[in-house]
C-alpha cells in the first residue's frame, strides 16, 4: 500500500542500525511513513532513530519503534512482528537487510563463524519472510523487499559463507515470488546492490589478514534505499544496483574460464584493503554498535573511484595475461 496524506505506511526494516537499512529508514521517515527499526543492537537503532526524527518531523508525521533484534532467532522475529502490530495496527511493507560475513579462504573460516553467518543472513531471511508472508494473509495484502546481492549471482574468493547464504538468498526469494502469483495482495521483491558505501566491510570477521572494502564502483547507500522505496512502490522481480553488476554477471555466466583468472587478482586489488589485521570474528557472532553508522567512507570523487576500477582491471589483466602466456602459442615466449 502507498502512503498517502492520512494513511501513512507502516513499514519494518531489518538491519536496520547501520549501511543500506538506516538509509533506508531515513528514506521512509522523510516521506512520511511509520518505520519500526530491527536489528541487534539497541544503542544502533537508538541512534539511527534520532539521526532520521529531523527528517520525519519536517513531513509531518513517520513515527518510529524501536525493536531489538536477532533476525535470526525466530521468536524474537514474532516478537518484532507483534510489537509492530500492537504499536501501529498494522505491518504494510517489510524491507529485509539485516546480514553479517567473514572473509578468508573457506578453510580459514572458523566452522562456527561460517555457520553463524549464514544463520543470519539465510536463516533470518527465511524468518523474515516468512513472518511477513503470515502477515500479508490478512486483507489488505503487503509487500516484502528483499536485500540480496551481486554475489547471489556470482562467486569470489575469501567470502564463501557470504556467497553461500546469499545465492541460497536469490534462491528463496525466487521460490517466494512464484508463489506470491497465487497469493492476491501479496508483492515480493528483490533487490541487488553491488559495492555499497557500507561499515559492513569493517565489522565483517576476517581470516585473511586484511579488512574487505567495496569493489569499484561504489554506490552509496542512500542510493540503494532509493531502489528499495521504489520497489515498496513497484515492485520488481530483481532490481540491480551497481553500473558493472551486467558485466560482472555477463562474464561469470559466459565466460567462466575468464572470469575464475581474474576474480582473485581482482578481489586482492579492488575488494580487499591494505592494512594488516589480527583474525576476528568483527559482528558475526553479535554486534559491535561503535562501527554502526549508514556510511562506511569508501566513497570519494568520481574519478578517483573510475581510477581506482581502471587499475584494478588492469591490473587484474596483466595479471592473467601472464598466467595466460606459457599456455597461449607464440605468446610471451
Amino acid at each position: 500500500m502507498s502512503p498517502t496524506a492520512t494513511t501513512p505506511r507502516v513499514v519494518i526494516v531489518t538491519g536496520a542500525s547501520s549501511g543500506i537499512g538506516r538509509a533506508t529508514v531515513a528514506r521512509l521517515r522523510e516521506r512520511g511513513d511509520h518505520v519500526v527499526l530491527a536489528a541487534r543492537s539497541a544503542e544502533g537503532l537508538r541512534a539511527a532513530e534520532l539521526e532520521t526524527d529531523g527528517l520525519a518531523q519536517a513531513r509531518g508525521g513517520g513515527l518510529a519503534l524501536v525493536v531489538p533484534t536477532d533476525v535470526s532467532d525466530r521468536e524474537a522475529v514474532a516478537e518484532l512482528f507483534s510489537a509492530a502490530r500492537k504499536r501501529f495496527g498494522r505491518i504494510d511493507a517489510v524491507v529485509h537487510s539485516a546480514a553479517v560475513l567473514a572473509y578468508g579462504r573457506f578453510e580459514d573460516v572458523p566452522p562456527e563463524v561460517f555457520e553463524q553467518t549464514l544463520q543470519v543472513t539465510l536463516v533470518g531471511t527465511a524468518n523474515v519472510a516468512r513472518a511477513s508472508l503470515q502477515e500479508f494473509a490478512r486483507p489488505g495484502g503487503g509487500s516484502l523487499v528483499v536485500v540480496g546481492s551481486l554475489l547471489g549471482k556470482i562467486a569470489t574468493p575469501y567470502m564463501s559463507s557470504y556467497v553461500t547464504a546469499k545465492w541460497a538468498v536469490h534462491g528463496l526469494v525466487r521460490c517466494l515470488q512464484i508463489e506470491a502469483r497465487s497469493t492476491p495482495g501479496v508483492e515480493v521483491s528483490l533487490v541487488s546492490p553491488g559495492g555499497v558505501d557500507t561499515p559492513v566491510y569493517r565489522q565483517a570477521g576476517t581470516y585473511v589478514g586484511l579488512h574487505g572494502r567495496p569493489p569499484p564502483p561504489v554506490v552509496t547507500p542512500e542510493h540503494v534505499a532509493h531502489t528499495i522505496v521504489h520497489c515498496l512502490d513497484h515492485p520488481q522481480r530483481d532490481a540491480g544496483v551497481g553500473p558493472a553488476n551486467p558485466i560482472t554477471v555477463a562474464g561469470f555466466r559466459v565466460l567462466p574460464g575468464v572470469f575464475d583468472l581474474l576474480v582473485t587478482p581482482l578481489m586482492k586489488l579492488g575488494g580487499l584493503g591494505r592494512e594488516s589485521v589480527p583474525a576476528t570474528a568483527g559482528n558475526v557472532m553479535s554486534a559491535t554498535p561503535s562501527g554502526e553508522s549508514t556510511r562506511g567512507g569508501f566513497v570519494g570523487t568520481r574519478a578517483a573511484q573510475t581510477a581506482t576500477m581502471a587499475l584494478s582491471v588492469g591490473g587484474a589483466a596483466l595479471l592473467a595475461v601472464r598466467r595466460l602466456a606459457p599456455r597461449l602459442p607464440g605468446v610471451g615466449r
